[in-house]
């Protein structure tokens, strides 16, 4: 009697973690989606604007970094926002660092971070909003308390799994970066969340990001796109480096005037000279794919220019206060870098590859190397090109970018944190994952 009386109560809580996990789908698709519409919105109007008047770009920083700076003063515990670490907090340490308050504060300066020229996305800013549903509903009704990370879990990888349409990245998101629970009820749960917000996102909000056409990739090929690989992943180590040594420099920064004032005139100044740079860069990447139906060698130099540019822009949005990561960034450089190689390959060794192929494998790539996450890195960018032709030549250069970039320096933004130790030196270490 006693036995089934328990596997009654058993099989209830799994029932409840299962609801409430699809509940946290359908929210946290809700506040992806519409993140998302709100945010392509606002930086189309104001790109447009900028058309007009390109010396609008030294007050819209300004702008930006100001607002955010008096939201968290006024309305969110003046409390800086912190992106993954309070996720990985949350998991990692069983702190109750997501209240209910991240919500709005991670969505409303993720979108002011990016329409106000910030150049960065709004992945970030979605998955810690996300994640902190998750954490809501299992605070919610007591006996899911102890279900918590799996609520959290299920939460940011609904996020993911809405802004880009790619459930299966979502899911592998979760698992790669957070945590690597294989308990039947955690996988339940995530797919659950992944489900709901897949369906929501498809029939109401869905819209394809780019446009492009893969149609075949050649075997001969895949020594260059191992060099892509290889070079994307010492550019994912550029641009770690280059955001932990702004958070560094802009945190030591006691004036908060001082490092709103001086972030965004050096975000405005590149933006100027360089307006790709502007917002999350989608933009910009579609560009480079019309570049990519013929491209020539004199758009070469622009291109490297900005592909040195793009992670000193987003290092500096991000530690002048600006709320997002480096999931866009590592995109946009990965488009750049993948065609760059494609000319020049193309130019001085006549080796007739298909540019398109390269930009989208360079993305995969670059993304791998930033976030160490190669197998979300590489449904993603499969779910973005919509098709998976070239999923071998995609898996071999994000495997190789993450081990190229795991040798070089083994720590993604994610997972490196500062510690003084004795006699004033630095030691890092990584986040312990369960």
């Amino acid at each position: 009697m006693e036995l089934n009386s328990y596997k009654v109560k058993k099989s209830q809580r799994v029932i409840a973690v299962v609801l409430a996990a699809a509940v946290t789908g359908v929210f946290s698709a809700l506040v992806a989606d519409t993140l998302k519409v709100i945010t392509e919105h606002y930086e189309e109007a104001f790109l447009e604007n900028l058309r007009h008047n390109r010396y609008l770009i030294f007050i819209i920083p300004l702008i930006g970094l100001t607002t955010i700076h008096l939201l968290r003063y006024f309305l969110f515990h003046n409390k800086a926002n912190k992106g993954i670490k309070e996720v990985l907090d949350t998991i990692n340490k069983n702190a109750h660092t997501l209240p209910a308050y991240k919500i709005p504060s991670h969505y409303f300066n993720g979108l002011l971070t990016v329409i106000f020229g910030g150049s960065t996305g709004i992945e970030v800013s979605t998955v810690v909003s996300t994640a902190a549903i998750g954490a809501l509903s299992s605070r919610k009704v007591s006996y899911l308390r102890k279900y918590r990370t799996d609520l959290v879990c299920a939460g940011l990888a609904a996020g993911v799994t809405a802004l880009f349409n790619a459930p299966v990245a979502g899911f592998l998101f979760a698992f790669e970066v957070f945590t690597r629970r294989k308990s039947k009820l955690h996988t339940a749960a995530v797919v659950t969340a992944v489900l709901s917000s897949y369906l929501i996102t498809r029939f109401f909000f869905y819209k394809q990001v780019f446009h492009f056409s893969v149609t075949n990739w050649r075997t001969e090929a895949l020594p260059y796109m191992i060099l892509l690989g290889v070079l994307a992943g010492l550019n994912s180590v550029y641009l770690t480096k280059c955001v932990l040594f702004c958070k560094k420099f802009f945190g030591s920064l006691q004036n908060d005037y001082a490092r709103i004032i001086g972030g965004s005139l050096l975000i405005s100044t590149m933006i100027f000279f360089v307006p790709n740079l502007y917002g999350e860069g989608y933009e910009g990447i579609k560009h480079v794919f019309r570049q990519a139906d013929a491209p020539t060698l004199a758009v070469i130099l622009p291109l490297l220019v900005v592909l040195l540019l793009k992670p000193v822009a987003t290092s500096v949005t991000l530690g002048a206060g600006g709320d997002g990561g480096v999931f866009a960034p590592s995109l946009f450089i990965g488009a750049f870098l993948g065609l760059i190689v494609c000319v020049v390959l193309n130019h001085y060794f006549g080796l007739g590859l298909i540019p398109v192929n390269f930009v989208l494998i360079g993305m995969a790539a670059v993304l791998s190397g930033s976030i160490h996450a190669p197998f979300t890195s590489i449904f993603l960018v499969c779910a973005l090109a919509d098709n998976y032709i070239l999923f071998i030549p995609i898996v071999i250069a994000s495997l190789v970018s993450k081990w190229v970039a795991a040798a070089i320096f083994p720590y993604s933004v994610y997972t490196y944190q500062v510690k003084q130790a004795t006699g004033g030196q630095v030691a890092t270490v990584p986040q312990p994952r369960p």
